[in-house]
């Protein structure tokens, strides 16, 4: 008999306990779902701040541009750039191939556009420019940066943002 009782007190503790974990869970939940709306607003504005300005409208006029109004100029010949020294020394060099990706609803288009090839001497040089000023370590780990620095230079160059992407097509580092 001591048995059952021990059995029905030991049930009956589980059942205040089932009973007791519910309303808390009940009453935890407004509070959680809260701090999470909370948490989620803070990481929210912490990687807006975060975000490079400069890079995100470059990102956002990428984007801007349909895919109907994109022309690309390939550069056709494979280039060879030295790079500049790096922590070991030895001479490094880069092969690369790039195209351009220009705007044809740009209000500069007609005007610069013909004159790309007889141009294409002075891209090429900024582009040697751009990346022979880089050590191999910087180059082979950041080609974004790279072609957002040859992107700059060209657009400085026209003094106009037809062209609004630079392509590497193929590109090695030796």
């Amino acid at each position: 008999m001591k048995k059952n009782m021990i059995s029905i007190l030991i049930l009956a503790l589980l059942v205040v306990n089932v009973a007791l974990t519910a309303i808390m869970m009940f009453s935890c939940m407004g509070t959680l779902k809260k701090t999470a709306k909370l948490i989620d607003g803070i990481t929210s504005a912490l990687s807006l701040e975060v975000a490079d300005p400069a890079a995100v409208s470059a990102e956002a006029e990428a984007e801007a541009v349909a895919m109907e109004d994109i022309e690309v100029y390939k550069i056709e010949d494979q280039l060879t750039i030295s790079l500049a020294k790096g922590a070991d020394g030895e001479p490094h060099y880069c092969l690369v191939s790039v195209s351009l990706s220009i705007n044809t609803k740009d209000e500069d288009y007609a005007k610069y556009q013909p004159t790309l090839a007889d141009k294409e001497d002075l891209i090429k040089s900024a582009i040697f420019e751009v990346i022979q000023s880089y050590p191999i370590e910087e180059a082979e780990s950041n080609p974004d940066m790279l072609r957002e620095k040859i992107l700059e230079k060209i657009q400085e160059m026209y003094n106009s943002k037809f062209i609004f992407n630079v392509v590497f097509r193929d590109i090695m580092f030796s």
